[in-house]
């Protein structure tokens, strides 16, 4: 069945409806205590002091309050303008190499004469975020320069992987998909792997050293703790009821997900979608965004084991830079992959902030560092994607004094 991801965006759309109006309406009940506090205003908005002490209050109640409705119906209009675009993502799936439960690896090609990579991507958004459009996909990419590019595509969790931790992914299905890709190319690969795609990576070449010429980790966290630490108090807080909804629903949901990731920045949405309605919709910019946001509300949820290693383990504990997190009993150690390792940090990253990704070079016995001019999300499909990421990882994966 086809998935339509604007039935229920931008997700979850009662939480963002809230915070925009939860804004806009304290605005408005702040407007009696503003004048009085006036003359204590600071910085850039010391300026407004001056105006504020002559208006009339009925006129300023009246002109905020006309504000705030333009700007709901703005958001409101955005949406209404991505629900009903005509744009629909135009690739098809290449070929499917190999297959269990609900995972897959697509081989997307390539002539094999400079070497081949498999690409890793998080569990928990659709793997399309590396074949998103004709002129924005790594894989496409990357096999039209000479390499073979195989995908691993997690899908969502299915009764197979209902039970599924982080070693059954990583131990099992992507162990699997490896040799599968090995077998096809015919030799030994390079593992990619984006944002949390870039732990099962990294855990995958320790474990498969024989199997792995080199490593890159796009975006990819490490020291969960090295900023935003304030993710990891509120974790620990809300671990009880997490855990107890956990354990009645038997997966996070998706929405919930999603909620978690608003919490970043709660009126990043509100924000998009205005800016949205004032968009041509025929513009190519139009399109990028509604290609990109059709991939944003089409998240998959996680299995209450991988919820808890993750949100629990990593976020909450740091498990990974402290040396206690072990995929099948083993501890993932970033001094014991033997390949040479490219690091990739985008420094305007929000989703994982640059101290958070670099702390792995630390504990690498083989890492380059590639700093970027780019966030999470436009590192890989924004309108430099082949200048910043594409080709410097090509040149990268290709160079013959990287070989193992």
């Amino acid at each position: 069945m086809a998935r339509n991801p604007r039935a229920q965006g931008p997700r979850p759309l009662m939480l963002h409806l809230a915070v925009q109006m939860a804004s806009l309406m304290g605005s408005i009940a702040a407007l009696p205590l503003l004048k009085s506090a006036s003359r204590s205003l600071k910085g850039p908005f010391s300026s407004l002091a001056p105006e504020l002490a002559v208006a009339n209050p009925e006129a300023l109640n009246r002109a905020v309050a006309a504000e705030a409705e333009r700007q709901i119906r703005q958001f409101q209009a955005g949406i209404d303008a991505w629900q009903n675009h005509p744009y629909r993502r135009p690739l098809a799936d290449p070929p499917v190499l190999w297959a269990e439960g609900s995972t897959r690896l697509l081989d997307y090609g390539g002539s094999g004469q400079k070497g081949a990579v498999l690409l890793v991507p998080s569990l928990v958004n659709r793997a399309y975020i590396l074949d998103l459009a004709p002129v924005l996909s790594l894989a496409r990419f990357l096999a039209g320069q000479g390499l073979r590019v195989f995908l691993i595509d997690w899908d969502a969790p299915g009764l197979a992987e209902r039970d599924f931790g982080l070693s059954d992914y990583i131990a099992g299905r992507l162990e699997t998909a490896l040799r599968a890709s090995v077998r096809a190319h015919g030799s030994k690969i390079a593992v990619a792997g984006y944002c949390m795609g870039g732990l099962l990576a990294l855990a995958l070449a320790q474990r498969r050293p024989e199997a792995v010429t080199r490593l890159a980790l796009l975006a990819t966290p490490w020291d969960f703790h090295a900023d935003k630490a304030e993710q990891a108090a509120l974790l620990s807080s809300l671990k009880p009821w997490l855990t107890q909804l956990l354990e009645q629903v038997g997966e996070l949901p998706l929405d919930l997900l999603q909620s978690l990731f608003a919490a970043l920045d709660p009126d990043l949405a509100v924000r998009k979608f205005r800016a949205f309605s004032q968009l041509d919709p025929a513009s190519a910019e139009a399109q990028a965004f509604v290609s990109l946001e059709d991939w944003v509300n089409d998240g998959v949820p996680l299995t209450r084991k991988v919820a808890e290693e993750t949100l629990f383990g990593w976020y909450g504990e740091n498990r990974p830079f402290r040396g206690c997190w072990e995929v099948a009993g083993r501890a993932v150690r970033p001094e014991e992959v033997s390949c040479p390792t490219l690091v990739v940090v985008p420094g305007q990253d929000r989703i994982v902030p640059p101290a958070q990704a670099k702390a792995v070079m630390t504990q690498l016995p083989r890492a380059d560092l590639v700093q970027l001019a780019a966030g999470h999300i436009g590192m890989m499909v924004g309108g430099k994607a082949e200048e910043k990421l594409y080709r410097p990882l090509l040149a990268w994966l290709t160079d013959p004094e990287k070989a193992t």
